[in-house]
């Protein structure tokens, strides 16, 4: 079976207060449908700034993510008890956040606090960013954005091991340590080889942005080089962000738009030297369409899918999307998508 994923990042460049808190709690409504069928993963990442109102605070909704389904305590009872875990399996992915506009002391106990009362659930990818504006409207430096980067996973690593360290010429110890050990799920993401060297370099597994082979083979000869281990979590040669519906020549038309946003926002964030997964170059819904980047398939074409693609990501709020059109989406993903995988 695929690994599965339900991606929000709660874009919507129309919205007002009260509109966009409806998309908020939507989101969190669809993971708690997506849990109790057995989906992986919910997916979400951190931009700020953006005049679309992408999600600048990813840990803030994995945490209402977590607090709606069922957490690790009931799981654990269940085995305890011998029956099936039922729900509260899904994790939350933060794919991923932009390291250096971090204060390290504070994101360990963030993450810290998230892994204990997710039971083990958060999965954290921290890469670098690509947008310099991003780092000027917080005052970091972007020239040093790659020695921020290490300082955050290097605190972070020291952080959760609960003990006092030395940062930055004075002790320190956080609290409480985190629920899993050795540490909460941590990834290095990025697509560059200073980023799989700096994975390799701290014994981290490594999240390349797009199918990249010949880094990971990279990525592998660095754990050789500095004598650890680790893994890479890459995604395949063709991830397309998917669209369920019964009537996709319908929903293209109504809807094709919403997809042209997402797809727009990203080229005009990524230089010609960026390499990721999501990259389109459609200047209209038609172009985009046969692109394949962003794909709207029926239950039966999905199913086929998950039968040749290693993993399936549902994008059902993509770009502004009505929040009654995600949720068609969700429950055919859910209910006559998943049954047959």
């Amino acid at each position: 079976m695929p690994f599965t994923v339900v991606r929000f990042n709660l874009v919507d460049p129309h919205a007002d207060p009260v509109s966009l808190s409806a998309r908020y709690r939507a989101a969190v409504e669809m993971a708690v449908y997506a849990d109790a069928h057995g989906v992986d993963t919910v997916q979400t990442e951190e931009h700020h700034g953006a005049v679309n109102n992408w999600l600048p605070s990813p840990f803030a909704f994995a945490g209402a993510v977590f607090g709606a389904t069922t957490g690790g305590a009931a799981r654990s009872a269940s085995v305890r008890g011998g029956g099936r875990a039922t729900g509260g399996r899904i994790a939350v992915t933060v794919s991923a956040i932009i390291g250096p506009l971090h204060d390290p002391l504070r994101l360990a106990e963030e993450i810290a606090v998230l892994d204990l009362l997710s039971a083990g659930r958060l999965v954290t990818v921290a890469g670098i960013g690509y947008r310099p504006e991003e780092y000027e409207e917080r005052g970091v430096d972007w020239g040093r954005r790659g020695k921020l980067q290490d300082l955050l996973l290097e605190t972070l690593l020291a952080a959760w091991s609960g003990e006092p360290f030395t940062y930055q010429g004075r002790t320190v110890r956080i609290t409480p340590r985190p629920f899993t050990q050795p540490h909460p799920l941590l990834l290095v993401g990025g697509s560059s080889r200073a980023a799989a060297r700096r994975a390799a370099r701290l014994g981290l597994p490594f999240f390349p942005s797009a199918h990249l082979p010949e880094l990971e083979t990279y990525y592998q000869e660095q754990c050789a080089a500095y004598g650890t281990e680790g893994w890479t979590m890459m995604p395949a040669r063709e991830t397309p962000l998917l669209h369920v519906s019964e009537d996709p020549e319908r929903t293209w038309a109504e809807y094709g738009e919403h997809f042209l946003h997402e797809a727009r926002t990203y080229a005009s964030w990524q230089s010609k030297d960026i390499r990721s997964a999501v990259r389109s170059t459609a200047a209209t819904v038609a172009e985009l369409r046969a692109e394949g980047v962003y794909r709207v398939v029926t239950p039966d074409q999905c199913a086929e899918l998950g039968r040749e693609l290693e993993s399936l990501v549902l994008h059902p709020l993509c770009g502004g999307m009505p929040v009654e059109e995600g949720w068609r989406s969700v429950r055919l993903f859910c209910d006559a998508v998943l049954p047959r995988l």
